[in-house]
């Protein structure tokens, strides 16, 4: 974390009990024109909590995909599928919460839970595989984000 970071850390959301758990506010430009989340903009939430998640693990995904010294490319995590379901609407002013939770982990690909709710109510499930890839092509998950998914996963 950078120190211009530290004073905004809770704006990374936070795991409780296994689960990644990032409030989200809806403004004017997630929703159409009748004041409902427009359905792009809960692909954009839910990477929000996948990010904010990796993030408090500890991996800064800015740093996974700098080239090395040695110009090799570095690796990255691609979304490889999704499968939403649309349950019930957000709308204008309303406070969300993402919650993302680590499912089967693979040789070189996770599969994320992710639910968003608003109160107790769910409103998008969505199962998001990622897949851990260097140019292009995929690489073993680093044993230490291995590791921090299972011990997470683990916890619930």
């Amino acid at each position: 974390m950078r120190a211009s970071e530290e004073g905004w850390i809770h704006l990374s959301g936070q795991i409780v009990e296994g689960s990644h758990r990032l409030p989200i506010r809806i403004y004017y430009e997630d929703t159409d024109f009748s004041g409902v989340v427009y359905h792009a903009s809960y692909l954009r939430f839910m990477e929000r909590g996948r990010s904010d998640f990796i993030r408090l693990l500890g991996i800064q995904q800015g740093t996974l995909f700098e080239q090395t010294a040695a110009e090799q490319p570095g690796f990255a995590f691609v979304v490889r599928s999704m499968k939403l379901d649309f349950r019930r609407p957000a709308r204008i002013d309303e406070v969300i919460e993402v919650v993302t939770r680590p499912g089967e982990i693979g040789g070189a690909s996770i599969l994320l839970k992710q639910t968003v709710m608003r109160g107790g109510e769910v409103l998008v499930e969505a199962e998001v595989r990622i897949a851990f890839v260097c140019d292009g092509k995929p690489q073993r998950i680093p044993a230490g984000l291995r590791q921090a998914m299972g011990e997470t996963e683990r916890e619930t």
